[in-house]
């Protein structure tokens, strides 16, 4: 498994909205793409402008080519990217044998 963190700042309060958007119509498509096992976006209760993104990947190589597909690039590309700065961390799960 590949598991992943992408911790998100809208670097303008008003984008908060539109990201929020984008975030929840990337979802579905993440989910249909192959290996994707899960994907969550959270949006913080005590920031309204940070947002935290949680993956996992059945391996690294088929999360390397969600880069390839539409969520990525008819969504977060040109409506995400051009509002945040974002943190991404590839992460273990700890506690599970892995």
């Amino acid at each position: 498994m590949f598991d992943l963190i992408v911790i998100i700042r809208v670097t303008a309060a008003e984008d908060v909205p539109a990201v929020a958007d984008a975030l929840t119509r990337m979802r579905p498509l993440c989910l249909a793409e192959e290996g994707c096992v899960s994907w969550e976006a959270h949006h913080s209760q005590d920031d309204p402008t940070r947002f935290v993104l949680v993956e996992r990947w059945a391996t690294r190589e088929l999360w390397e080519a969600h880069g390839a597909g539409d969520a990525i690039q008819k969504i977060y590309l040109p409506d995400i990217t051009p509002r945040v700065e974002r943190e991404v961390h590839p992460s273990n799960l700890l506690g599970h044998g892995e």
